[in-house]
């Protein structure tokens, strides 16, 4: 009974915590991010073979990494990414069953891309595609996973297999397994967008709003798409 009370406990935390960061992230709070991340980072450090809290300070750090794109601060997104790399590698060194550590994994390999472009396709490319085919094979119904693999299509070249047409495959296949991700819809949008199909892409962010009216960046994103 003691058991199951703690983790009924340590479970709600958990989405609290997640909910807290997602607050931060829509309303684009960089210095409320980095005390964030900076706080778990040091909850983790105090606990090397706790999964857990590697993990969510990896989750914390690609927040903070998102969101100094969203903000055009490459070097401070690259900062951020990195960081938070090797504290999802550690949670998978920990767990490697557990599908959700290996697509934050990915996630964060692929956030150094587009912070540094040369340097990020040739270090963190394979290793971003390598733990995100992983986490689909564990969770091959994790609308998030196929989210981050799409991510990584959008900003990872055409000869490199990546490219807006597999962004899209991926994003499609986020929605139909959970048409509430408002990620999923936010996504689907920018490489719509950038596949040269505005009409459909406003469809797509307005339907993301709907389902996550706060996020600052996504009003951006469909005020700045021709009608």
């Amino acid at each position: 009974m003691i058991r199951t009370a703690l983790a009924v406990l340590l479970f709600t935390s958990l989405v609290c915590a997640a909910d807290d960061l997602t607050k931060l992230r829509d309303r684009q709070d960089r210095a409320g991010l980095d005390r964030a991340a900076a706080s778990l980072q040091q909850a983790a450090d105090k606990s090397p073979g706790d999964a857990n809290a590697q993990y969510r300070a990896a989750v914390a750090w690609s927040y903070d990494a998102e969101v100094a794109m969203e903000l055009r601060d490459k070097p401070a997104a690259e900062r951020a990414a990195e960081a938070g790399v090797k504290d999802a590698e550690r949670a998978v060194a920990l767990n490697g069953r557990n599908a959700e550590y290996y697509r934050v994994l990915g996630t964060l390999c692929g956030q150094v891309i587009p912070a540094n472009p040369i340097l990020g396709v040739l270090s963190y490319g394979k290793r971003a595609k390598e733990a995100l085919d992983k986490a689909i094979e564990l969770d091959p119904k994790s609308s998030e996973a196929f989210v981050s693999q799409g991510v990584g299509n959008y900003y990872l070249p055409a000869n490199f297999g990546g490219g807006p047409d597999n962004a899209i495959k991926d994003f499609r296949r986020a929605v139909e397994l959970n048409p509430r991700n408002a990620d999923a819809w936010l996504w689907l949008g920018l490489a719509l967008r950038k596949n040269h199909q505005d009409p459909q892409a406003r469809e797509a962010f307005e339907k993301s709003l709907q389902l996550d009216p706060d996020r600052v960046w996504t009003k951006q994103q469909l005020e700045k798409t021709p009608k």
